[in-house]
């Protein structure tokens, strides 16, 4: 069973505090509302790894139609003063694009991440799947912070 949630509220703020060396490590992308560079990614997986003041991603994927696994190199910003959640993912430089850690439960099973204009959302798990009934929980919450949910691709795992 899952521990509490860390924050949730129907808005789409960002989590206070976030323990970051429990937030690095594997993260398989489940479903997403998907920015115009990963539209057509499918069985996306991302590799989180702390370094001083932001985290280096390392992201496999496979287009859709495609089998051979693609990769690509990104880093994710957080700053002082900011809640935790509030970062910026930048993969191309000097662009960065909002990521905003909405939901996240104590044990760091899954993560929310959601934009400051609801444009973009991932659900996120440590394992490939997820219980349907916490899923179908999750996106209802998203629905409630104003995201499109009717929008949400599967990932394909």
């Amino acid at each position: 069973m899952h521990k509490s949630i860390s924050s949730f509220d129907s808005e789409n703020k960002a989590i206070a505090k976030i323990n970051f060396k429990k937030f690095q490590g594997k993260w398989y992308s489940l479903t997403s509302i998907p920015t115009a560079l990963d539209k057509k990614w499918r069985k996306t997986v991302e590799n989180y790894t702390l370094k001083e003041g932001y985290f280096e991603v390392f992201t496999t994927y496979y287009k859709t139609g495609n089998t051979e696994e693609k990769s690509i190199k990104s880093k994710l910003f957080f700053y002082d003063g900011l809640p935790d959640g509030e970062m910026k993912a930048q993969f191309l430089w000097p662009f960065k694009i909002g990521y905003r850690v909405i939901e996240l439960p104590d044990d760091y099973s899954y993560v929310v991440i959601g934009h400051p204009d609801k444009k973009y959302l991932f659900i996120m798990a440590r394992k490939p799947e997820i219980d349907k009934k916490l899923m179908s929980a999750i996106v209802d919450r998203c629905k409630q912070k104003g995201y499109e949910v009717d929008k949400l691709v599967s990932q394909e795992h």
